[in-house]
């Protein structure tokens, strides 16, 4: 009995320390390698923004602020492909807590904020695939710019992602199910429409488009290069941008903790 008390003591001991940094590791590593090989996921992340640069920007040498137009689309083409793999990414950890592998992680040492704290550095790790990528086929195809757009717009387009990882965690906590992540990619479609990012827009639509939350996104990740100028006329200040994104930043944060407070409610 003695024997059984302190093997149980045992088992919790171990349930509750800490995942050894190794072992975090090597989850990080085997859930990077498991993105990474998604052929479909990778298409619409790194194929899809590609090609659409190709199409849009390829041969656009018109000047737009300190730059041309062909990299005006490569910033824009990045963006969408860097929101599309957090989105995806973050998306996905929320679906896997909902339906069933929190409870598995629960069984591990692994803790809840271990698990979010891996997802959120794969899915800035995922990020950089279609960013590095249409970058390097801008370079190649006449993209032109100061080398300080090229730095920050790149960096800009980067940790500017981040806000769409806690974009999908929300929808994917909101809309709780395992379509919730195409839901999440669905809207960025729309979103990307709205946020003039896909083709320049204005009157009525680009009012509505300022209040999106990738216009703002686009429209800072931009902002080195354009210097807030529109390709239909007229400039954005650059506080409108940040506001944009700032406001966003609060709005998702919000919903996601809602969507959380909502699923625990629950079980």
């Amino acid at each position: 009995m003695t024997a059984t008390v302190l093997a149980g003591d045992d088992t919790r001991d171990r349930a509750t320390r800490p995942l050894p940094r190794p072992a975090m590791a090597v989850y990080a590593r085997l859930d990077l390698r498991r993105q990474l090989r998604d052929r479909i996921g990778m298409f619409f992340i790194v194929v899809l923004p590609a090609f659409m640069y190709l199409v849009f920007g390829l041969g656009s040498d018109d000047p737009v602020g300190t730059g041309n137009v062909a990299m005006y689309v490569m910033v824009s083409m990045a963006a969408y492909g860097a929101v599309t793999a957090t989105t995806n990414v973050a998306g996905s950890a929320a679906t896997e807590q909902l339906m069933g592998w929190g409870r598995q992680l629960g069984l591990t040492p692994m803790r809840p904020r271990a698990f979010l704290a891996a997802k959120a550095a794969i899915a800035m790790v995922v990020a950089l695939v279609p960013i590095t990528a249409i970058y390097a086929i801008g370079a190649a195809t006449g993209a032109r710019g100061d080398w300080t757009d090229w730095l920050l717009s790149g960096a800009l387009v980067w940790l500017g992602s981040a806000l769409f990882a806690v974009y999908g965690l929300a929808i994917c906590l909101v809309f709780r199910g395992p379509n919730a992540p195409g839901i999440a990619s669905g809207m960025i479609v729309v979103m990307a429409f709205l946020g003039n990012v896909f083709a320049p827009m204005s009157g009525l639509l680009l009012e509505v488009g300022r209040l999106t939350p990738l216009y703002g996104y686009a429209a800072l990740a931009r902002y080195p290069l354009s210097e807030g100028t529109l390709p239909l006329g007229g400039s954005d200040p650059l506080w409108l941008p940040v506001a944009n994104v700032l406001a966003w930043t609060v709005i998702f944060s919000l919903l996601a903790l809602w969507g959380v407070r909502r699923s625990r409610a629950r079980t």
